[in-house]
């Protein structure tokens, strides 16, 4: 099982195998066709309400808490579960435009990706 992080600027990378877009808004200034999208799953990405709240001044660790409950809802589980099958299959890489990927909700999707 393979899950890994990166920016979404970052040119890909044959290793990367499924490249999974885990932001709710496209990134700037980036097309499509560049990006190399495998899949774009907004219902795992925080909702539009938690990611204002974050960037508003909220603690990273309440965020994971609040994230985590998000997505225990009943379509981005299910989302969870088709990516769970695709880390199985092979790597999946899961892509943000964060300029801090190691503090942000794509490290928690991949550690919950992860877990057994």
């Amino acid at each position: 099982m393979s899950v890994r992080v990166r920016r979404i600027y970052e040119s890909p990378e044959p290793a990367d195998g499924l490249r999974v877009l885990v932001d709710r808004l496209w990134p700037r200034g980036l097309s499509k066709e560049v990006a190399h999208v495998d899949e774009w799953p907004k219902a795992v990405t925080p909702s539009d309400e938690l990611r204002r709240w974050f960037h508003a001044g909220g603690t990273y660790e309440e965020f994971v808490g609040r994230y985590e409950a998000e997505l225990a809802a009943p379509e981005a589980a299910e989302l969870l579960d088709g990516l769970r099958k695709s880390v199985r299959e092979g790597p999946v890489t899961l892509l943000t435009a964060s300029k801090t990927p190691d503090e942000s909700h794509a490290t928690v999707l991949a550690r919950l990706l992860s877990a057994p």
